[in-house]
């Protein structure tokens, strides 16, 4: 978290421990200065009363309103008990005690957590020391006070209120900034668990593209060149080469995953300075590999150069990669793969088929899968914001469909041979083994 994100933490707001402690000594010291003002009467019932309002205010904090209520129902008492016609009377009214209504008013305006509690206990004292001051004519009440007092006691009454509100306005604003700094904080933890979670998944999609790719080509390659090693050493050798090529690209692209884990993510400074971009062209050299490893490959790209972007040419190259891995592992060698590659109104289609090695769909003659290749290809094309279907054909053999939208805004103006004689505007392969 930032430091411009920090929430604020003002000398009136504390927090923890200290703020415990702290609050406790405060109630406390009010406590001790209504007991100690009380003292000071000679009054039967003043003692008493001042006492119980100090006990009340201990609880000022939890139970605001309630300690309220009790205070201003001790000072009715007090106002009650007094009579000036008795020398000392049983109660002294006003007396320095009261300040225990301010602190109970105090407390309600700054701790209650109902919106309307602050103006009623302000309009309670307001009152309050009116009828005091004037007395209650109906009930037979006198008051013990004239204009110039009531004017001191609301002047020190507003004094309270208004000084008990900022402290709760600026209160509310902390907490507000704290609890705005959490969510924040929050936010930002969870989107780097998702961007790792993302991270993850793409190196996990990496790995799993070259690593099967790579391993299944030189599987099949290493053991048709131990099957004609005798019989015809041209063709071992043109296997093994096949796996060398193989074996130093799987090393390239697994020492740029490394790097990606130990530096950052790919684009990152020292991370991709030097990243081997993956385009459509290298699909017929995945293509190539995977007929000198048995199989047969009729490709098709038609694609304008410079169309796609390099995230889409890498998706169509992976998806490519991963059909001819799962051809050669669960159809074998033998088996004839159908590959469509193509750019119409604004969409990157991507059609592969295989006729399984005349196996019935759904067998794997070859190993087993987990089903990462198919999450993998269905991850890419999901991020891309395309389409992906999958599933096995009718009799036998498998078929993959993806659609990827084009993302560039200015589209290149398709040339080929026929209409300009340059052959290199337009990305055209067809090639069948024969």
């Amino acid at each position: 978290m930032t430091e411009e994100s920090r929430a604020p933490v003002p000398w009136i707001a504390p927090s923890g421990r200290y703020a415990r402690v702290l609050g406790r000594a405060v109630d406390v010291a009010l406590a001790l200065a209504v007991l100690v003002a009380a003292y000071d009467y000679a009054g039967d019932h003043d003692l008493l009363l001042g006492a119980l309002m100090a006990l009340a205010l201990l609880a000022r904090r939890k139970r605001p309103g309630t300690v309220m209520a009790v205070v201003m129902a001790l000072a009715l008492a007090q106002f009650l008990l007094h009579d000036p016609a008795v020398d000392p009377p049983p109660a002294h009214a006003p007396a320095a005690y009261d300040v225990a209504v301010l602190f109970a008013m105090m407390s309600v305006v700054h701790h209650s957590r109902t919106p309307w509690m602050p103006y009623a206990a302000g309009g309670a004292v307001l009152l309050a020391t009116g009828a005091a001051s004037f007395g209650v004519p109906f009930l037979g009440l006198g008051g013990f006070g004239d204009g110039q007092s009531l004017l001191i006691f609301w002047g020190l009454t507003l004094t309270v209120w208004l000084t008990a509100f900022a402290l709760h306005t600026r209160r509310l604003y902390a907490e507000s900034q704290a609890a705005r700094a959490r969510h924040a904080e929050r936010e930002q933890e969870q989107r780097a668990r998702l961007a790792a979670v993302r991270e993850r998944a793409e190196i996990a999609r990496e790995l799993h593209d070259v690593v099967a790719h790579s391993l299944a080509v030189m599987i099949l390659q290493a053991d048709g060149a131990g099957a004609v090693l005798r019989t015809s050493p041209d063709m071992a050798e043109s296997a093994l080469k096949t796996i060398a090529a193989t074996g130093r690209d799987a090393i390239d692209d697994m020492h740029r995953i490394v790097r990606v884990l130990r530096e950052g993510r790919p684009g990152t400074q020292g991370a991709g300075e030097d990243r081997r971009l993956v385009t459509l062209d290298e699909i017929e050299t995945v293509a190539d590999r995977a007929r000198t490893a048995g199989l047969t490959v009729d490709l098709s790209v038609d694609v304008d150069q410079g169309r796609l972007s390099p995230a889409e040419e890498m998706t169509a190259f992976r998806i490519v990669q991963e059909c001819l891995t799962n051809t050669l592992r669960h159809a074998g060698s033998g088996a004839r793969v159908d590959i469509r590659v193509r750019e119409e109104g604004g969409t990157l289609l991507i059609d592969v088929t295989d006729d399984g090695g005349g196996a019935l769909a759904g067998r794997a003659p070859v190993g087993e899968s987990g089903g990462n290749g198919l999450v993998g290809m269905r991850e890419r094309v999901e991020l891309a914001g395309g389409a992906f279907e999958a599933g096995p054909r009718l009799g036998s053999g498998w078929h993959v469909r993806a659609s990827v939208p084009v993302r560039t805004k200015t589209p290149v103006a398709a040339r080929t041979s026929a209409g300009t004689g340059n052959p290199e505007a337009t990305r055209t392969s067809v090639r069948t083994e024969r």
